[in-house]
This record gives structure tokens, sequence and C-alpha cells, in this order.
């Protein structure tokens, strides 16, 4: 598992992490993801492209930070591109309620970063 990200402004953070967010991959990217993905007032990314497989514990992980980045005036949105699988399994988990999911680069740059 790993995990990568980018400052795209001072605002703006995408993080793209590649591998499996099952129970030994979530725990070797928790404590890094947290850190990246919970900043005050952050706009975030997650690129979920590369993951190939997706487990409870890995959409428990999406949430939780979320709703952290959420009471730190921030917000979070999941670019899933073409991977249908992964897509899938958000769908059926219904997390979109909470983290808007998009399969579009464009619309899930435009939607993280809007106010």
């Amino acid at each position: 598992m790993s995990i990568e990200f980018e400052d795209v402004s001072d605002s703006f953070r995408k993080i793209k992490l590649t591998g499996r967010l099952d129970i030994p991959g979530t725990d070797a990217i928790s404590i890094k993801f947290a850190s990246l993905a919970t900043t005050q007032g952050k706009r975030v990314l997650v690129d979920l492209t590369g993951i190939t497989f997706l487990a409870s514990v890995g959409i428990r992980e999406l949430i939780t930070n979320a709703k952290a980045l959420q009471q730190r005036q921030g917000k979070m949105v999941i670019f899933v591109g073409e991977n249908a699988s992964i897509a899938k399994t958000l769908d059926t988990t219904g997390i979109d309620v909470l983290i808007p999911v998009f399969a579009n680069a464009t619309e899930a740059d435009q939607a993280a970063q809007a106010q």
C-alpha cells in the first residue's frame, strides 16, 4: 500500500492511494493519511484509481477522516476514474451521502475546490 500527495495550492491537496485498502493496507497508511487528509481548512481530493481492493476498514478510514476534515472547515471528495469495482463498492455503501464521489477528474477537481 502506498500513499502520495501533492499540495496543488495552500488550500487544495491531492492524495493518491495505491494498493489494497484491506486491514494490512489500511494499517500501513492510516497515520499518514490522517495527517494529510485532516489539515485545517484544506480541500482534499482522494484519488482511488490505484486501489485494487476496498474493504470495510478502508471505507471506515475514508469516512472517519472526511468527518474530521469537515469539523476543521475542510472538504473531501473521492476520485475513482475508471475503477469500476471501487466505484461500485462505494456506491453500494452509500458513501456519497458523506463524501462526493467522481469518475471524472475535472469534476472532482472542481468539486474539491468549490466553497
